[in-house]
């Protein structure tokens, strides 16, 4: 009896270790200041939501590749240094006091690679009903300007679709299409 009990144990934890291998846990705390909807917004042509919130991530963390739609996130850095590793490779660190846009449809994700907590507050206007991010897989895009397409930039790009050329990207930074 005893035996069967402890074969039974070792099978639920090694099943409970599988499935937590499988998922990544974050650290990072959000917490949301103020929500609100517009009943019309020019951004969209209809409501928008408005919502302002605190994100803090712990040293060491490294959040997951996302998105956010709508104007992207405004973000100021309260406190340490908040890195950006952009989908395309490139990585910009700001500090304490600094803002920047995360621009809109752009896939990214934010690392602390500081010894201190970062704490940002954030600003997103997306049309009423959507999220304020969207998760992810890393990838590249989308092109935001004209140079990105330029010298053979367009290769890069796998989000959110692949281009056949230069012309190809640079219509649709300019068309959306």
């Amino acid at each position: 009896m005893k035996t069967n009990l402890w074969k039974t144990r070792v099978a639920i934890a090694i099943g409970l270790a599988a499935a937590l291998a499988g998922n990544t846990a974050y650290s990072a705390v959000s917490e949301t200041i103020a929500a609100g909807t517009m009943a019309f917004s020019e951004l969209f042509g209809g409501p928008a939501t408005v919502t302002v919130r605190r994100l803090t991530i712990a040293p060491g963390e490294v959040l997951g590749w996302h998105s956010h739609p709508g104007v992207g996130a405004y973000t100021i850095v309260k406190r340490g240094t908040l890195t950006i590793e952009d989908g395309c490779g490139g990585e910009s660190a700001f500090t304490a006091g600094q803002a920047f846009l995360e621009s809109p449809g752009r896939i990214h994700r934010g690392k602390n690679l500081g010894a201190e907590e970062v704490e940002t507050v954030q600003t997103f206007i997306v049309p009423a009903g959507s999220q304020i991010s969207e998760p992810a897989g890393r990838l590249c895009g989308p092109p935001a300007v004209v140079n990105e397409c330029k010298n053979s930039g367009w290769i890069d790009f796998s989000y959110p679709r692949s281009f056949s050329n230069e012309g190809d990207c640079v219509q649709y930074v300019n068309t959306g299409k």
